[in-house]
């Protein structure tokens, strides 16, 4: 998962919003306006071949074909999303194409790889450039939306990107989610790994995930942006003029678990009590609100005074 900022003002609204995700000829772009606005891509294949990373010098290999697709969310966050499913291959040596385009958004290992040293693989925050780095493939496609944006720039705000790295592990002994772990490795990279029920489809899964980055962003650039306000340092004006930003385009897009699913509310439950989001997120939001309370009040103080 990529998220980011997306350029240009209000370049997401109505049809134009639908251009910048309509990656796949013939598809339909997927609308939703409740309980918040969002555009989302349909799915486009990326094929692989490549090492998938294991450790203890075992070469396996992956084959089979990604599922990449974008987001637009309140028209301001811009997401790309790049998910597979890896299952043990039913042959020894590599298959023909058509094989694995049968098969889409699947890769096949071809060689001895247990699955949870593969899990752990696919999981570490570093990685041999030549393994499978589904999170480039993710960051193609938010490039590709940022490239097609127009209409001229938005006020300045600065917003880093920040990548989210997710392995789901299946598992038959269990009906649930389980085992959630949310690691933030640094400033723009965050590793997601969990367990759920056997037979779960990708897809419900990779939504999931969206949704966490999508508000691990929101968190991430607003801790950045009272940071940088300099509350206490600079003049209550000068504070002010650098919170507008966060502001007008942060606070209001931020609404865990808006899909409402049972998986994505499990997900929820297990992130709030161990990484407590929205109590940090809650506290943050209050001290921007007692700010302007203040600039409100001292304004109001002055002009009474005149």
């Amino acid at each position: 998962m990529d998220t980011g900022l997306l350029r240009g003002r209000d370049p997401s609204a109505g049809d134009d919003g639908r251009r910048l995700v309509d990656l796949v000829a013939g598809e339909q772009v997927l609308v939703s306006t409740r309980p918040r606005s969002s555009l989302r891509s349909p799915e486009r294949l990326v094929g692989v071949d490549c090492p998938l990373g294991p450790p203890g010098g075992r070469q396996v290999r992956g084959i089979g074909t990604v599922r990449q697709r974008a987001l637009i969310t309140d028209h301001e966050v811009v997401q790309g999303s790049a998910f597979v499913k890896v299952v043990p291959a039913p042959y020894s040596s590599r298959q023909s194409w058509s094989h694995y385009l049968a098969r889409p958004g699947v890769i096949e290992t071809v060689g001895r790889a247990d699955a949870h040293e593969l899990d752990a693989a696919l999981a570490a925050a570093r990685r041999a450039p030549s393994t499978l780095d589904l999170g480039t493939i993710a960051e193609r496609v938010t490039d590709e939306v940022q490239s097609a944006t127009r209409g001229g720039s938005r006020e300045p705000f600065r917003a880093a990107r920040v990548r989210l790295r997710w392995v789901a592990r299946m598992t038959g002994e269990d009906d649930t989610l389980s085992e959630v772990r949310f690691d933030a490795v640094d400033d723009r990279l965050r590793v997601l790994r969990f367990i759920v029920p056997g037979g779960t489809p990708p897809g419900p899964v990779a939504a999931v995930c969206e949704d966490v980055a999508l508000h691990d962003w929101l968190l991430t650039t607003l801790i950045a942006n009272v940071r940088k306000a300099a509350i206490g340092l600079e003049t209550r004006a000068e504070t002010l003029r650098r919170l507008l930003p966060a502001i007008d385009h942060l606070l209001h897009v931020w609404m865990p678990a808006a899909r409402a699913d049972d998986l994505t509310e499990r997900m929820w439950i297990a992130l709030e009590r161990h990484a407590g989001f929205t109590r940090q997120w809650n506290t943050l939001v209050n001290r921007i609100r007692d700010q302007l309370s203040v600039g409100v009040a001292e304004a109001l103080s002055a002009a009474t005074r005149t």
